[in-house]
């Protein structure tokens, strides 16, 4: 079944779920500010969960599907999940309310939860050693592209078409690709049906993440009391410890925690961890600095803006991950990762108006970064366990990238917020016409850099697990 016509079958389909999973993401983002002019009641928080709950739904499940792909079949779920992904979005367009859109929003994360834990498993047992750095480069670079091209695809329909088409454009492709996945791709992994469910380590995992998550994004909003906060932390923290304890102690859990105990997979997540943290903050900041009270650009043009990242990201990516077949991830991950400091080094000193020209520089040179780092990275934490545990695998390092993504974001408010004042930034983020004096946009610029700088100090500690991460290995 591992023929060249096959192979690529398989590459074009897991692409195209991984990229449609991916823009979803954030080409809601740009569409924001138009969405309450449709739906009554909506406000900041129900916006906000439009696009949190999409995120937390599908860093909260990763884990639980991959580990469920290892036990049922890795590409029947994955096909189901680009079957629930596309019933999610007809749903979305037909929203009355924005509760209705939230809970939509869900439904389109369980599905993307599907597709993401399982496509880079699906890819490694189908390519060979010597050619998964160059198929994984190209299904990874398709996630991050499709986040950030999503907030140009955002602008574009909903500037000509409305907001309810970012939902609508999903159905036909989603059903092409469903039928296509499912006469087409074939099972090739040992899939070991006799395992059990662990279901309290289900629970544990998805409730501590889910707890966790929505205390930090809610009190950054000042949506909630500090007491409140507090409690849904460490709840969230005790669940996750709670999670941790059971899997050592179940006999067939959920999470192999033996897996980190080998040298490459711990590495490459702690790396991809830390990356993802400092990533994040590149598209939500500039949302709302190009949008923002200086610049005043309408989405379309704001999401233009931002295209030298995912183009560089798209052109770099297959490369590196060819490069990573033959010469190792290391050096080139760690290399990703000092272009990428650089360029949020230069988006650290951006004043109150800046020309898509200069812009330009700093964004190709963390798109270029993201793409050196990513294919090579996730190649080297794929090869580095043995077939049957390809699904957890898997699983384990999207949702760590899915999880420091909403992070992020709660990060990126957070450092906002210290130097401008949240109802300006809410004004902002609605799509409101924001007055202010001097010294207030002068403050959120100076936001902005902090943003940036400690996206730059985040990425430099990130080198470190990336260049311990040893030698690669073969299977």
């Amino acid at each position: 079944m591992k023929t060249v016509k096959y192979k690529w079958v398989v590459l074009s389909n897991t692409t195209l779920g991984s990229l449609m999973a991916s823009l979803d993401s954030n080409i809601v983002l740009i569409a924001l500010p138009t969405i309450p002019r449709d739906l009554p009641h909506a406000t900041l928080f129900s916006l906000l969960w439009i696009i949190i709950g999409y995120q937390l739904v599908t860093a909260s499940v990763l884990i639980n599907f991959g580990r469920l792909a290892d036990i049922f079949g890795r590409v029947r779920l994955y096909n189901l999940g680009f079957a629930i992904f596309t019933i999610g979005s007809a749903l979305c367009s037909l929203s009355q309310t924005s509760d209705e859109l939230i809970a939509f929003r869900l439904v389109q994360g369980v599905g993307a939860g599907f597709l993401f834990s399982n496509s880079a498993a699906i890819i490694t047992d189908t390519f060979p050693i010597n050619e998964r750095g160059m198929a994984l480069g190209i299904n990874q670079i398709s996630i991050v592209v499709g986040s950030v091209f999503g907030l140009v695809m955002g602008g574009f329909l909903t500037s000509f078409a409305g907001w309810r088409s970012i939902f609508l454009v999903n159905i036909p492709i989603g059903i092409f690709a469903t039928v296509w996945a499912h006469y087409k791709l074939k099972e090739l992994a040992n899939i070991q049906k006799k395992e059990g469910l662990d279901i309290l380590g289900n629970v544990t995992f998805a409730g501590g993440v889910a707890l966790l998550l929505t205390g930090i994004t809610l009190n950054i909003l000042s949506t909630m009391s500090f007491d409140s906060f507090l409690l849904m932390t460490v709840s969230g923290v005790a669940l996750l410890i709670a999670f941790i304890f059971v899997e050592r102690r179940t006999l067939e859990p959920m999470f192999d925690l033996s897996i980190f105990k080998i040298r490459l997979f711990a590495a490459g997540n702690a790396a991809i961890f830390i990356n993802s943290l400092a990533r994040g903050t590149v598209s939500i900041v500039l949302v709302f600095y190009l949008q923002g009270p200086s610049m005043n650009l309408s989405p379309l043009v704001a999401g233009i803006f931002l295209l030298p990242i995912s183009i560089s990201m798209a052109a770099l990516g297959p490369v590196s991950g060819w490069l990573s077949d033959r010469y190792g991830a290391r050096g080139l991950s760690t290399l990703g990762l000092i272009v990428s400091a650089m360029g949020f080094l230069l988006l650290a000193r951006i004043g109150l108006v800046i020309t898509f020209t200069h812009l330009m520089v700093p964004l190709i040179l963390i798109g270029a970064g993201m793409g050196l780092f990513a294919s090579p990275n996730r190649a080297s934490i794929m090869n580095s366990v043995k077939e049957s545990r390809r699904g957890v695998a898997s699983g384990t390092s999207t949702t760590l990238v899915n999880i420091e993504s909403t992070f992020s974001m709660a990060l990126a408010f957070s450092v906002l917020a210290v130097g401008t004042p949240l109802k300006d930034l809410e004004g902002i983020f609605l799509g409101q016409k924001v007055g202010g004096n001097a010294t207030w946009i002068y403050s959120f610029i100076n936001s902005i850099h902090s943003v940036y700088y400690l996206s730059a100090v985040l990425i430099l500690i990130a080198i470190i697990p990336s260049v311990l991460r040893g030698k690669p290995l073969s299977h």
